[in-house]
């Protein structure tokens, strides 16, 4: 039977999920999508990277940096995705330049969906950046992954629950076998099409003096730079003494932040090294 013959309750199942997915290696050229790849260091995010792009290695480097830049691209159900994998850190409080990189794209680039890659095995540890992430955009997908290893450990996870709880997808995966992935590119495409609405969880403050200083920062934000994305989010970074930020916002360019980051969606420089795709 060919997919075009399949009935309507076939589009949704893993299998023709699966067909519906073409790797495109480095081919990222007028990609409707653009998708964040967001993790802690060893969760497998580079295995659920190359499982999507049909690429083994990473193709340049972040403009004025030379952290490593991974991007690659697919095409699913008739949309072109272009996916960036952003530096694996612990948080998006910018103490490394990993982490500033991460937060600059995830904040100011504004991308179509952020899919944040978790290790089922130590998610409470992981959960904290997923959580910071989440204050910052309500487009997420989360990535469980490693659950083959959690089952080997004994662990048990309510996925359901889990997803109430954070308001946004909850996908397990066993990426290295590549258990997950349909389900996976299902949600993605759920997400940047506005076919699911996420209701993320959000910290709120409980201090009504804490609360009075940020909305009063927030206020100045909005009016010193109009269009700014989640203003609220940078005034809470400010208050928590972010030196980053306040060096932005002391030299005046905080806004070329946003700039800076939609060059950071245009298609890496030349190779650093060879790119090698999956046979």
């Amino acid at each position: 039977m060919t997919m075009q013959a399949m009935p309507a309750t076939c589009q949704t199942c893993p299998a023709y999920n699966a067909a519906s997915l073409k790797k495109l290696g480095v081919s990222t050229e007028g990609a409707d999508y653009v998708i964040a790849l967001a993790g802690n260091p060893n969760t497998g995010k580079s295995t659920v990277f190359n499982a999507l792009t049909g690429l083994r290695q990473h193709v340049g480097n972040w403009p004025g940096k030379t952290v490593a830049r991974a991007e690659g691209g697919f095409t699913y159900h008739d949309k072109t995705y272009k996916l960036v994998d952003l530096p694996g850190t612990y948080s998006l409080l910018s103490t490394s330049t990993d982490e500033e990189i991460a937060r600059n794209f995830i904040l100011f680039g504004q991308p179509s969906v952020t899919i944040v890659v978790v290790d089922a095995t130590r998610l409470e540890r992981n959960l904290n950046l997923a959580l910071q992430i989440l204050q910052i955009t309500d487009r997420v997908v989360v990535a469980l992954n490693l659950m083959d290893e959690a089952k080997r450990h004994g662990i048990e996870i309510d996925v359901r629950h889990l997803s109430r709880k954070l308001g946004v997808p909850v996908i397990p995966m066993a990426a290295r076998q590549m258990q997950g992935i349909p389900e996976l590119l299902d949600a993605i495409d759920n997400v940047a099409r506005n076919k699911v609405a996420t209701k993320p969880h959000h910290i709120r403050q409980q201090d009504s003096q804490v609360e009075y200083a940020l909305n009063t920062l927030v206020e100045e934000i909005e009016a010193a730079y109009p269009g700014l994305p989640n203003a609220r989010w940078v005034a809470l970074r400010l208050l928590d003494g972010d030196e980053s930020i306040e060096q932005a916002i002391s030299e005046n360019r905080l806004g070329t932040l946003a700039e800076t980051a939609t060059i950071m969606q245009q298609p890496a420089p030349e190779p650093i090294i060879a790119v090698e795709a999956i046979s």
